[in-house]
């Protein structure tokens, strides 16, 4: 049986399928959702096991939403949810 090596940030920043509208921002934007939720879940686990003091936790979760409203913003999620991929509005 042939052993498959696991790229050690496939492993730790698992990526799940995306099924929304296919347009880069929408992937682009689902990439840093997914690594924003498993950093946040890596970050509550530590503060569980008494790693990592509640208010470093409550920090860096604090920047890393800081980094996902940013890349929102710069990737233009959500500013005209009835426009269509040639910029017209749907009616």
């Amino acid at each position: 049986m042939e052993k498959k090596i696991v790229n050690k940030d496939d492993f730790l920043f698992p990526r799940g399928r995306y099924y929304g509208q296919v347009k880069p921002e929408n992937l682009v934007f689902n990439a840093n959702l997914q690594e924003f939720a498993q950093r946040v879940s890596y970050i509550c686990n530590l503060e569980t096991g008494g790693k990592v003091p509640p208010g470093a936790a409550y920090e860096q979760i604090k920047d890393l939403w800081k980094q996902l409203k940013r890349s929102k913003k710069e990737l233009g999620i959500g500013e005209d949810p009835f426009q269509d991929d040639q910029g017209e509005t749907k009616d």
